[in-house]
């Protein structure tokens, strides 16, 4: 049986070797240094010796923790936002007044597309009758 990177291997192995830590005598050459992986190990954080005693890490492991934020400055608080006053309640819908109201706008309605259809109606007879006559 072989694995993916093509290493032969037991027939218990699940090839889970390629995603173990990488041990601390390891060199950089073997785990993608120099190709564009310089963040693994601490690098590009802290330098590797910088406060493994102070963070207790270990300093085999090769990590050296999360970068140290700066505090922010004393009686600093986040923005306050007032809160809105509630919201107003909406007066009382009169419905009769409304279905009064929407009854006369279709009235005017109608009226209109009656008069615009009897123009052009005239229209078209006008132009009809030029033509046949």
């Amino acid at each position: 049986m072989t694995n993916d990177d093509g290493r032969a291997g037991d027939a218990g192995d699940t090839g889970d070797e390629y995603w173990q830590r990488p041990s601390p005598q390891a060199t950089g050459d073997e785990f993608g240094a120099g190709h564009g992986h310089g963040h693994r190990h601490g690098t590009g954080r802290r330098d590797a010796g910088q406060d493994h005693a102070a963070a207790g890490a270990d300093p085999a492991s090769g990590y050296c923790g999360p970068p140290v934020g700066t505090p922010p400055p004393p009686g600093w608080r986040p923005p306050l936002v007032v809160n809105p006053a509630p919201p107003r309640s909406l007066p009382a819908q009169d419905a009769a007044a409304l279905d009064e109201a929407e009854r006369g706008a279709r009235t005017v309605t109608y009226g209109v597309g009656m008069i615009v259809g009897a123009v052009m109606i005239v229209l078209v007879c006008l132009l009809c009758s030029r033509l046949l006559f």
